[in-house]
């Protein structure tokens, strides 16, 4: 499965410059809803570092303490999958004040909670609600995104991400778009009552597939959910923080769980929402 297929010839490109085109059009691809939808490249990758073209200045947090001047003072609540739960052990392991206060939960489903008194930062994590694979996972702590996101007070101290897309590869996707209606409505809810709230919705990715997984899930499963999500939350003020495009044009082999150079792009992107140029 994916098999990487080698160059018959030469294996090096040249980028030319962008000419005119009379009447140039976009590729348009039918997102499953009835609406045709626009694709562009979200951006490239140079010299390791993420370049958005939806024109958000992506800033490089190269270390703890440029990150925890970021957070100062905010409260980072993180809800989803373990795709989302890879940003709360990074934001952890990277910022030294951010400290993980001992819930006494299961270690890969949470919740989680991580402090840092020093800079007044909270971070959470919170798995979504079934359908949902893990091995441990009390049936107390079974909560829907949506019923969450109704007890986040919000502000512009708060930061709220969302990544909800694995677990769903296996159902109808009608399951998955009734989910994502249910937590658009709480967004939209939120920040009605909270504009100033920055709400970042991350999307799917590829990932690596081993025959016996074929089986059940593959790329494009993902690709369509993928396409539905961006279209159900097109027109809410939320920042969309494209993992698809991040992980298809980075070297990297493709991966559920993107390696730590993506990660760390993926959390620069989220911070320079955070913190844009000069706010630091």
């Amino acid at each position: 499965m994916k098999a990487s297929i080698r160059s018959s010839g030469p294996s090096k490109i040249t980028i030319l410059p962008k000419s005119k085109v009379v009447n140039e059009t976009v590729p348009i691809y039918t997102s499953g809803l009835g609406e045709a939808v626009r694709t562009r490249p979200a951006g490239y990758y140079y010299q390791g570092a993420w370049r958005a073209l939806d024109g958000t200045t992506v800033r490089q947090f190269n270390n703890g303490t440029a990150m925890s001047q970021c957070l100062k003072g905010k409260v980072v609540h993180l809800y989803g999958d373990s795709t989302i739960r890879q940003w709360f052990e990074y934001l952890v392991a990277k910022i030294p004040d951010l400290k993980l206060f001992d819930l006494k939960n299961p270690p890969k489903t949470g919740p989680f909670m991580a402090l840092d008194y020093t800079n007044n930062i909270l971070v959470t994590f919170r798995c979504h609600g079934p359908p949902i694979r893990a091995p441990v996972l009390p049936v107390s702590q079974l909560h829907f995104v949506a019923n969450e996101l109704d007890s986040v007070v919000g502000g512009n101290n708060t930061v709220v991400v969302i990544g909800v897309w694995a677990h769903f590869s296996t159902f109808p996707v009608e399951v998955y778009v009734r989910r994502l209606l249910s937590i658009r409505r709480a967004v939209v809810r939120l920040l009605t009552r909270a504009p100033d709230t920055l709400v970042v919705i991350r999307t799917a990715n590829p990932k690596r597939l081993t025959v016996q997984e074929s089986v059940t899930t593959d790329d494009f499963y993902f690709l369509q959910r993928d396409k539905i999500l961006r279209a159900i939350f097109k027109e809410v003020n939320v920042r969309l923080l494209d993992a698809w495009e991040m992980s298809q044009a980075h070297y990297l082999p493709h991966d559920l769980h993107p390696p730590p150079p993506i990660i760390k792009n993926m959390i620069d992107v989220v911070l320079s929402h955070i913190c844009p140029s000069g706010e630091l």
